[in-house]
């Protein structure tokens, strides 16, 4: 918005300083031959135990995804992955332009509030980032993606209980040459993406890459024409890498990001209650009937949006001790800053609006000395300590909410709060070959984590009468305040038993437990609710047996996994509806370690290529998730005024299928270079989109349909790409906000409605 012509600017700017990149560099680029015309599958590389190993030899379920493929599946965002992995929900986070929502098999972060811990851990080049807030990252230098499924509690930075996606990005002396692109696309997207890399001398190589991304929005006010769900994003990465000497290695890498966007906004799906102290319910708004048409309305002014800054800096080195010692460091420093208002009721009316407004900053150390003895015995030793600060500012706007006898009463609620973690590991990973086609794989990790906590929360209420002017409003305002400090700690063991059936196929079974530390709840607003602020840790025990096989020709490969898992003392966020025999809002959102759960599924992917032109692929995956138990009096206690025995039969952005089918095809077009044309179709099953499971916060199964289509120039230094996504224009939610006990607010958020795009591409 504000800064688009600075952005390009700078974008021009870096195209110009690349053009004087060494000529050698653009022949590594320009001899590259896409995926399309090879004549069998690439042997995909992947580092999910922490070294480069084949992704047909891990015993791990996990999909990766170079850059082309990301590509093809018309990914711009991390969040593009939606569809393309086995048992994963990735979407943009309720009503954030700048966070993300990851499900996997089941697990995942259910509230959005930075004082819980995420369930699937995300890292970029091995840096784990600790918060949802800032991690929808827009693809604009990735190597390769990869998308771990189940438990990461011996190897990785932090315990993830869910899974755990990684983002590599490129190598400036692996990676050498450049390109820049331009995108044009419904509702006004412009993009810009450039990179260039390539050595600087003998041992010395830098890089660059740069993205402006910016689009209006698919939703509007149907009285202003002002749009919403857009994007403003201005991202670069520099790289600078060193090789002085053998068998030393080391890369500085500084990145920031800067968004500045309008309001997310999805849709109100219920009744908007307001309260009379007098008359008692007043319904403001009925709730919607239709399908949702992609309009919104909102009380907030047009300068309060979404802002985000996202900076940080790493430094990663390698030190071949000697022939079978690997020592590796890996230091962090980021900082994230948002202010964001947020219309949670996504309505003209002032009921859930908030300001939020974080300013965290974590440093974090890893250190890992691996041992390879050249044949049958490989291990990993590791530390790891990470140092987070999370001071928070929000504030609560509800003027509409409360009425005396018709008069309005202003409401503010102010939140400070703060949350600094300390997080300590030691680990150590074992893979021994003990006889032929025989491998045993066994690692044990030791996690403390501490959290201090200080929150004070401030309510104002204000109105000229009560009762009908009779009487003065004499609403107490009040601060309540609370701090906290707790240690948990946890051993996660994993261990895992593989069998190789000849070069091209290898079964395996294996058991891991994942552990997320507990924490204080950050939604505390009354003295009551702080005396049990605090919940404890979740754990799960993952028990998983696959299958990877690739033919004798290189033409298929197939890889299925089944896996049943229990999970104990969910952290739920839950909501307490209104008191049917009180007039008032409890505001009062209880933390839980409710539920026990069992969840057991099943996961295919497949690729095969047919022919030298022509590849099919597919994934498949089911999960049956079950709560075997759940503490909350609204379903268990029939005399409790909010009895509801169904609002816990579903386990939240789970669905019981997800699938997907692709076909490619690339035309050899003689002198005038090759034409590739592609698309796919993804099933997802009925998804419930809150732990408090309401009938309107959910989704019947749905498909989505894409093409592509794809011309690159003989010396393959040209691109033009052109796609379509939501072919059908189908209409269909990703997210919800419930919050039933401040005016009945359950919020759904869409998917992006059929969008066209058109990007042309230079290779240098």
């Amino acid at each position: 918005m504000k800064r688009t012509h600075l952005k390009y600017s700078t974008l021009s700017l870096a195209v110009a300083l690349a053009s004087a990149a060494p000529a050698v560099v653009a022949q590594d680029v320009a001899t590259a031959t896409p995926q399309s015309e090879a004549a069998t599958l690439d042997t995909v590389q992947v580092t999910a135990r922490r070294r480069a190993e084949s992704i047909q030899d891990v015993p791990v379920a996990v999909s990766a995804f170079g850059e082309e493929q990301l590509k093809d599946l018309q990914a711009s965002n991390i969040d593009g992955l939606q569809g393309a992995v086995p048992n994963l929900n990735i979407v943009q986070g309720r009503g954030s332009a700048n966070s993300v929502n990851v499900f996997i098999r089941g697990i995942g972060q259910p509230d959005a509030l930075q004082t819980f811990d995420p369930g699937v851990g995300m890292y970029v080049d091995d840096v784990y980032y600790s918060r949802i807030n800032g991690a929808l990252f827009s693809l604009f230098d990735v190597q390769q993606v990869e998308v771990l499924r189940g438990p990461q509690g011996t190897l990785y930075g932090k315990n993830s209980t869910g899974g755990a996606i990684k983002i590599n990005t490129k190598d400036p002396f692996t990676d050498a040459g450049g390109a820049a692109e331009l995108t044009v696309g419904r509702d006004g997207r412009r993009e810009g993406r450039f990179y260039a890399g390539g050595q600087l001398g003998e041992t010395v190589a830098a890089s660059i890459a740069v993205a402006s991304i910016d689009n209006d929005g698919f939703i509007r006010d149907p009285a202003t024409g002002r749009s919403f769900n857009g994007d403003d994003t201005f991202a670069f990465r520099a790289k600078a890498a060193f090789r002085p000497v053998d068998g030393f290695r080391a890369t500085l890498s500084v990145d920031r990001t800067r968004q500045d966007t309008d309001l997310s906004l999805g849709r109100p799906t219920a009744p908007l209650v307001a309260t009379d102290l007098l008359l008692g319910p007043v319904v403001l708004k009925p709730a919607p009937t239709g399908e949702f048409d992609f309009t919104a309305r909102t009380s907030f002014a047009p300068w309060q949006g979404q802002q985000m800054t996202h900076t940080g800096a790493s430094l990663t080195a390698e030190w071949d001790v000697s022939d079978r010692l690997l020592f590796k460091s890996i230091t962090a420093y980021r900082e994230l800053q948002t202010n964001s208002y947020i219309d949670i009721d996504a309505s003209e009316f002032e009921l859930g609006d908030v300001l939020v407004a974080l300013d965290q900053d974590q440093v974090s150390q890893e250190l890992q000395l691996q041992y390879d003895n050249g044949s049958n015995l490989q291990a990993t030793f590791g530390l790891y300590y990470m140092k987070e600060d999370v001071p928070s500012y929000q504030e609560a706007y509800a003027d509409d909410l409360f009425f005396n006898g018709g008069v309005p009463v202003q409401f503010l609620r102010t939140i400070e709060d703060d949350l600094s973690t300390t997080s300590k590991a030691a680990f150590a990973h074992f893979n021994w070959e003990f006889a032929p086609t025989w491998t045993l794989a066994a690692g044990v990790r030791y996690t403390e984590d501490e959290k201090d906590y200080a929150r004070s929360t401030s309510t104002f209420w204000n109105s000229t009468s009560l009762f009908l002017g009779i009487l003065p409003f004499a609403a107490l305002n009040e601060t309540v305040a609370f701090q906290a400090r707790q240690k948990w700690s946890a051993v996660t063991p994993s261990l895992s038993l593989q069998k190789a059936f000849g070069d091209n196929a290898m079964g395996y079974v294996s058991a891991n437990r994942g552990f997320k530390s507990g924490g204080f709840n950050g939604r505390a607003n009354s003295a009551l609710e702080t005396t049990a602020a605090a919940f404890d840790p979740e754990f799960v025990w993952t028990y998983e047996a696959g299958f990877k096989l690739r033919s004798q020709d290189g033409r298929l490969q197939a890889n299925v996994a089944a896996f049943h898992s229990r999970y104990k003392d969910f952290q739920a966020r839950v909501s307490e509806v209104l008191n049917p025999e009180s007039p008032t809002p409890t505001f009062s959102f209880p933390v839980l370690n409710a539920a026990e759960m069992e969840v057991n599924g099943f996961e295919f992917e497949g690729v095969a290529r047919l022919g030298s032109a022509t590849t099919l692929s597919a994934q498949l995956g089911w999960t049956d998730a079950s709560y075997k138990r759940f503490d909350d009096l609204r379903t268990t206690d029939p005399t409790n005024p909010a009895y509801n025995p169904t609002l816990h039969e579903h386990v939240p952005f789970t669905p019981d299928w997800t699938a997907r089918i692709a076909l490619q095809h690339a035309f050899t077009l003689g002198g005038a270079g090759t034409l590739t044309v592609g698309g796919d179709a993804s099933y997802r099953g009925d998804t419930w989109l809150s732990v408090d499971n309401r009938a309107n916060l959910s989704q019947d199964a749905y498909t989505l349909f894409g093409l592509y289509g794809v011309w690159d120039s003989p010396q393959y230094a040209w691109q033009v790409r052109t796609g379509v996504r939501n072919l059908t224009d189908e209409v269909y939610k990703i997210e919800g906000q419930e919050f039933s006990s401040v005016g009945n607010i359950q919020t759904a958020y869409y998917g992006r409605p059929r969008d066209w795009y058109l990007s042309v591409r230079y290779n240098f």
